[in-house]
């Protein structure tokens, strides 16, 4: 029982497995190389994203309590500047200038902060650029970032504005709780 299966021209295929096993053995040898260049390029690369100082938006340090606190100008205290082209305007008092309620949700993804209050002006004068700061924290009390807007809207005298779904900035996934206070603002 002989198939004769030297007539058909399988002896052409006899070489082939050491051929083939050859190439794979190049192969795995050149691939190897190359990872091994990859892992030395991310460890350089992560070294040097080390030594990179920490951008002020993105620190992990505490928000400092003077840093919501602004001197407020006297009524009617309007300074010109030194060249008299444009007198620079007064800046509101800020006792009487209070954010009544405020939440806050995450948006774009889950990485950017929609904060949404009302603000509510019991001054004599309309005030406009306020400016406040959102403090998160994890739900340890634990402090991570502080993001400030400047909102160019003016509120009237003697009434309240609600703000919806204000883009403060990115914020750190493991921000649980906002607080946000007011820093300044400009009679209108």
């Amino acid at each position: 029982m002989n198939a004769r299966f030297d007539r058909i021209g399988l002896g052409r295929f006899a070489g082939t497995g050491e051929r083939v096993a050859r190439a794979v053995t190049v192969a795995s040898v050149s691939f190897g190389r190359g990872l091994l260049w990859l892992l030395a390029a991310i460890i350089v690369g992560c070294g040097i994203w080390m030594l990179l100082p920490i951008s002020k938006g993105n620190s992990t340090e505490p928000v400092r309590s003077d840093m919501a606190t602004v001197e407020p100008a006297a009524p009617g205290d309007a300074a010109v500047s030194p060249t008299a082209e444009a007198p620079v305007t007064a800046t509101a008092e800020l006792d009487r200038l209070r954010i009544s309620s405020q939440t806050w949700r995450r948006g774009g993804l889950g990485s950017k902060a929609l904060v949404t209050f009302t603000l509510r002006n019991d001054n004599d004068y309309a005030v406009r650029d306020v400016e406040i700061v959102c403090a998160f924290v994890r739900r340890d009390g634990t402090p991570l970032t502080a993001r400030s807007r400047v909102l160019p809207d003016t509120v009237s005298m003697k009434s309240r504005k609600t703000f919806a779904r204000i883009a403060v900035g990115y914020v750190n996934v493991n921000a649980d709780q906002a607080k946000c206070s007011l820093v300044a603002a400009r009679r209108a």
